[in-house]
């Protein structure tokens, strides 16, 4: 059944084109046996870690054809399903002689086939730690068998053995794609790095994620963190350092598990997807309000049932189970904007492969996971020193504030997602800077909470915060007017506006480009991705990016919306480039060539302009 369902999944498309071929005429008999298959691995001596090539020699009838293995470029990709998947930490793309092409009327596009004999490669690493034995593997071979008339698809079962032996992995077979079998594409970073060896890899991982603390994702999760842990550490008997260590290694296995779990069942998106998810969302923003309102003093204030049966009472139990939720939340709220590393990381996931994806989550995790230990530890400590209940408490509701202002990023999400046209860029930045006059004003004792101390004099620090929160307040208010842009780090929390030069649809992108001779600039981005919008705000409209800009075709897909396009961009940067990283760039020429690509956020200007620079000189050469 889980096969089917995959199958199902991948091809539901082009079952519904066979089944209406089909309809037309009864007898198949004559594509039944049109194309025969013989299935050899490459050499008979293995060792662990080293890589397999597995060989398809393909015999197809005259008059047949089977379509190319590159998704984009076949009405129904061939496919290699490695059924078998535990033996290895990699399996890598599918290697094939250059396809035939034709212009279908039917389809309104190029279609790319194969006819005669032909020979595809598959390249499945091993892993390192296989016992010395002979292993069974099975497979599925999936292609469609066409002719002029029809075409019906083929899963054909095949299964092969290879022996491994006791020994140290040799260089010369631990490349992925060997130099006979070499195609187009080049080894992805990922790809490149596993080719390193475990040590080398779970340190580039780390690398990436401490790297990933640098961009704005993060950030919602800081005044939570700090606010929650401050009402932990009142509790009596309350252990510091167990419970941030508990929210730190929850954060690293629910970041891991779940992220892999929806890669399994879901595809390499199934974390951005869940993320992106209107639902999910609304329970963030409502659990960021309850939380808030909570630090105020409000404790009677209820929410609607619906979320307060599924978060909230677990929320206000506090111990484990509380500080566990809150982990969760961490890492629903990271999973806004998937880094290029985890991307990759997810898009092989998809594909079967187990080994390198836990291993990396795992290593990635635990180094975005660290600094929120020390940030959940010192609240705690902070909240048992003498005499802190009076500024702890203006503390708590300065938290309070702040979290109500994240909470109107999740919901101006939801907006984007639905479509509600209310909580745009203007209303939201409004909410903003109408929240940070009100904390000015609330350090000034103008706003009481329940919990608060009467002030007796205004110390330099509050009045200094009042200024701060009141200027912040009326900066913020500067951009409602004649379309004035605040800093780019602010804006990257903005729903984002309509920008007139770029195009939705990649298929009008073709088309201008052959009509301009120009490459095509593809965004892959999302209405959620707080990571897009930065880059869209602080390098996209640098004047020197705008002006190379004008060499390109400018197009925007977004993969985390609802549409059917939206799906079909998804399906695209996964199958072709695999990834599910946003934002993630990508070039081609008007004859489809990949031209170059960036892995998603990077603050150095220099370091993009390169890109486009060295992209446009592949297509003027």
């Amino acid at each position: 059944m889980k096969m089917l369902k995959k199958i199902l999944t991948k091809y539901n498309y082009f079952i519904i084109i066979s089944l209406f071929t089909l309809s037309l005429s009864n007898d198949t008999s004559a594509l039944e046996n049109c194309v025969n298959f013989d299935v050899q691995v490459d050499r008979k001596v293995y060792f662990s870690g080293e890589n397999l090539y597995l060989s398809f020699n393909v015999e197809i009838d005259e008059g047949f054809h089977i379509y190319s293995v590159h998704p984009e470029k076949s009405l129904s990709p061939t496919y290699v399903d490695i059924v078998d998947s535990m033996f290895f930490s990699h399996i890598g793309i599918i290697n094939e002689p250059k396809p035939l092409k034709k212009f279908d009327e039917n389809f309104n596009q190029d279609i790319y086939y194969h006819k005669k004999n032909i020979q595809l490669v598959q390249n499945l690493k091993l892993l390192d730690n296989l016992e010395s034995k002979k292993y069974l593997v099975n497979g599925v071979f999936e292609y469609y068998a066409c002719d002029e008339s029809m075409c019906i698809p083929r899963w054909d079962d095949f299964s092969f053995e290879f022996q491994v032996f006791e020994g140290n992995k040799r260089d010369d077979f631990c490349s992925l794609i060997p130099l006979e079998y070499n195609s187009d594409e080049e080894l992805s970073e990922l790809e490149s790095e596993i080719n390193k060896g475990l040590f080398s890899f779970i340190l580039f991982a780390l690398g990436m994620g401490f790297l990933a603390l640098l961009t704005p994702c993060v950030f919602p999760m800081i005044p939570i963190t700090v606010s929650y842990f401050t009402k932990e550490g009142e509790k009596e008997n309350n252990s510091p350092i167990f419970s941030a260590s508990l929210y730190a290694l929850g954060i690293v296995f629910i970041f891991t598990t779940l992220g892999l779990l929806l890669s399994f069942t879901l595809g390499a998106s199934g974390a951005g997807d869940l993320a992106a998810n209107p639902w999910i969302n609304i329970f963030i923003a409502s659990l960021f309000i309850y939380l808030a309102f909570s630090l105020f003093g409000y404790y009677e204030i209820q929410t609607p049932s619906f979320i307060r049966q599924f978060s909230i009472n677990q929320e206000s139990r506090g111990g484990v189970i509380g500080i566990l939720f809150m982990s969760l939340t961490f890492t629903l709220t990271s999973f806004t904007c998937t880094v290029a590393f985890v991307g990759a990381l997810l898009a092989t996931a998809s594909q079967g492969a187990v080994f390198w994806p836990i291993i990396g989550m795992l290593s990635f995790s635990l180094a975005f996971a660290s600094p929120f230990f020390l940030l959940a530890l010192f609240p705690q400590y902070l909240s048992k020193l003498p005499k802190s209940g009076g500024w702890l408490n203006s503390v708590k509701v300065i938290m309070g504030f702040l979290e109500i202002a994240a909470a109107f990023k999740f919901i101006s999400n939801v907006d984007l997602v639905w479509n509600w046209g209310i909580f745009d860029r203007n209303m939201v930045l409004f909410i903003w800077a109408l929240i940070f006059i009100l904390m000015g004003l609330y350090l000034l004792g103008l706003i009481k909470m329940p919990f608060d101390s009467p002030i007796k004099k205004w110390s330099f620090i509050r009045i200094s915060f009042c200024l701060i929160f009141l200027l912040i307040g009326v900066y913020l208010s500067t951009g409602l007017f004649n379309n004035n842009k605040v800093h780019g780090l602010v804006e990257s929390y903005l729903p984002p506006d309509k920008q007139e030069k770029w195009i939705e649809n990649l298929d009008e992108g073709y088309i201008l480009a052959k009509e301009l001779n120009k490459p095509i600039f593809i965004d892959f981005t999302g209405y959620t991705c707080t990571n897009c919008r930065w880059m869209e705000i602080n390098i996209f409209e640098e004047e020197d990016v705008k002006l190379i800009f004008e060499n390109f075709v400018l197009v925007k897909l977004y993969t985390d919306g609802k549409e059917d396009i939206h799906k079909k961009n998804r399906k695209l940067e996964i199958d072709r480039f695999g990834t599910a990283a946003l934002p993630y760039y990508v070039i081609l020429s008007p004859d489809d060539k990949v031209l170059g690509t960036f892995p998603g956020m990077d603050p150095n200007k220099n370091n993009f302009i390169k890109f486009l620079n060295n992209s446009k000189e592949k297509f003027d050469n």
